[in-house]
């Protein structure tokens, strides 16, 4: 009766088959398309904190409104990598699964984990400069520029081992949301899919490269040619990159190694699969 409903969803044993076979296609993706993906999923992430940021920098909401609407705003970023297609670096973590099935090369994991890192790289700071040149943080009196540079300012000072495992609990929360969006038979469920576990991450504060790609940038340049800040240069390359290492490093292990290796030890290894599947 379900499925008449259209309320069915893939099992889990059937998830880790299309995550290892999405796997293999993303790690044979033409150089050229799956750098341009990768920069669009850059700047699809950068609209999702733009979107977080106008709910953050709003003083009339209480803590936790801040943080868990923050977070459902946030949520637009996946959504759009999900659903118009984009290739993710937190996201592509999973094909992990595939590696580890032998089914793609460890040059290719690593040939995709850095193209695409890069290629959001790209897009993130591309959005940035974008949303400068459009004078958008001037919104709610500069609240919103303000916002970016308190956000930079604290994940700049954060310790390395914070960042990592802040990194390690965020992505473990990403790559479960693209997941159960697989599970999904249509947009609504991916999208409801996606919503929780994203919102989850933000709402406690965890730590995510990509966005991390393009709240620094535009920190930076808030603070150098508008002069916006304390007055210094008190967010620089070096704190981002500072930020950003641990961050990358916390993200491949929540990613690859709490999801996709711990579901390709439980349906994909070989001496428990079960040949009727």
């Amino acid at each position: 009766m379900s499925e008449i409903f259209g309320f069915g969803a893939f099992s889990p044993r059937e998830i880790a088959a299309q995550v290892e076979t999405i796997g293999v296609t993303k790690a044979r993706l033409p150089l050229l398309s799956m750098l341009m993906l990768s920069v669009l999923a850059g700047a699809f992430i950068g609209l999702g904190a733009l979107y977080f940021v106008i709910v953050k920098s709003d003083p009339s909401l209480g803590f936790a409104a801040r943080q868990v609407l923050g977070g459902v705003a946030f949520s637009l970023g996946l959504i759009l990598v999900v659903i118009a297609g984009a290739e993710l670096f937190t996201g592509n973590n999973l094909l992990a699964m595939a590696w580890a099935d032998g089914k793609i090369s460890t040059l290719e994991l690593l040939r995709n984990w850095a193209v695409v890192c890069g290629g959001n790289f790209i897009g993130a700071v591309g959005l940035a400069v974008l949303v400068f040149l459009s004078r958008h943080p001037d919104m709610n009196n500069g609240a919103i520029a303000q916002e970016y540079l308190r956000i930079a300012e604290v994940k700049a000072a954060m310790p390395f081992w914070t960042a990592l495992f802040k990194g390690i609990l965020c992505n473990a929360l990403v790559c479960m949301a693209i997941w159960m969006a697989l599970a999904g038979r249509s947009v609504v469920d991916k999208v409801v899919a996606i919503v929780f576990p994203i919102s989850a991450f933000v709402a406690a504060g965890f730590e995510h490269s990509v966005a991390n790609m393009y709240f620094f940038p535009l920190a930076m340049l808030l603070q150098t040619l508008d002069n916006i800040g304390a007055g210094g240069n008190t967010i620089t390359w070096v704190g981002f990159f500072g930020n950003l290492v641990p961050v990358i490093l916390g993200n491949i292990i929540g990613g690859s190694v709490l999801v996709a290796l711990v579901y390709h030890v439980i349906y994909r290894r070989a001496p428990d699969k079960d040949p009727n599947a």
